[in-house]
């Protein structure tokens, strides 16, 4: 008796271990899927400044150098995209060589501009560390809630008109890239342009893809 209880005792224990060991590759695969199936298009939020409409103007000084005036919203020769990050943000981080490449493969067209608020020397030393010389970098609480943003990473491309063209949270390049298509199109997000019916997915030569010798 005591006996067949211990078998069955042993027989339970390897049950829920290999129920565990289950679980666990369970969710590391769901973890690669969601990874391999990411949104194609930035996740766009029905707040703050509509697509088409006029950006919010500003003139804010720049991070390092307050003589430095960073104009955002005005009409101008080159599109505009807004990168709204944090320095204790680990998905910023990880765009950061995106925006780089970004930032020197479209620049005859777009500037980067990237935004955050806060505490000045904390931004100083982010600013360093993470070696965004090559970037305008504004504080402004005030233009995050012009945006109405309330999740990072978050991206904002105002045309050379003046007018918000693209906007979403953004996770990857793809993402990334999917404001540049939806300017490109002329719709709100590359997601409303596959809504439409028959349509062909639409591409673009990926930024990283430019920067390639021939």
């Amino acid at each position: 008796m005591n006996e067949a209880l211990m078998i069955s005792n042993v027989l339970l224990w390897i049950a829920v271990l290999a129920a565990l060991l289950g679980l666990f590759a369970l969710a590391r695969q769901i973890g690669v899927l969601y990874e391999r199936v990411a949104p194609m298009g930035a996740l766009m939020l029905d707040t703050g400044p509509q697509v088409g409409e006029a950006a919010p103007v500003f003139d804010l000084p720049h991070l390092v150098s307050s003589r430095e005036r960073i104009s955002l919203g005005l009409p101008g020769d080159k599109s505009t995209l807004l990168f709204f990050l944090s320095p204790t943000c680990p998905v910023c981080k990880k765009l950061l060589p995106i925006l780089r490449s970004a930032n020197q493969s479209e620049r005859s067209w777009m500037r980067v501009v990237l935004t955050s608020d806060g505490e000045q020397p904390e931004h100083l030393a982010f600013y360093d560390k993470a070696g965004l010389k090559d970037f305008p970098y504004v504080l402004s609480r005030e233009l995050g809630i012009a945006y109405r943003v309330a999740k990072l990473p978050y991206a904002v491309l105002i045309n050379e008109q003046g007018r918000i063209a693209a906007k979403g949270l953004v996770n990857s390049r793809e993402q990334l890239e999917s404001l540049f298509t939806a300017k490109e199109l002329g719709v709100a997000s590359v997601q409303a342009y596959l809504d439409q019916p028959h349509v062909d997915q639409p591409g673009r030569a990926s930024f990283s893809d430019k920067e390639k010798p021939k």
